[in-house]
């Protein structure tokens, strides 16, 4: 499990799987969120500029990144 200190009050979910080093670009993170490899709080979202909060989760590829 990853464990993500949130500076601010959110995240944009791109930006996370950016910061977290799950993928290389943008562009990478744009990919896979659009064909739906990305859970967030345990259901598949398609939402690219999704606002990730405190105490929610995200997975991809067999890691959970849990916001704190």
């Amino acid at each position: 499990m990853i464990e993500f200190k949130l500076q601010g009050e959110f995240i944009p979910l791109i930006q996370l799987l950016k910061a977290t080093n799950l993928v290389q670009t943008g562009g990478e993170a744009q990919q896979v969120v659009s064909q739906g490899l990305v859970k967030y709080n345990g259901k598949i979202d398609y939402r690219k500029r999704l606002k990730v909060k405190r105490g929610d989760t995200v997975a991809y590829q067999n890691e959970l990144i849990s916001i704190q």
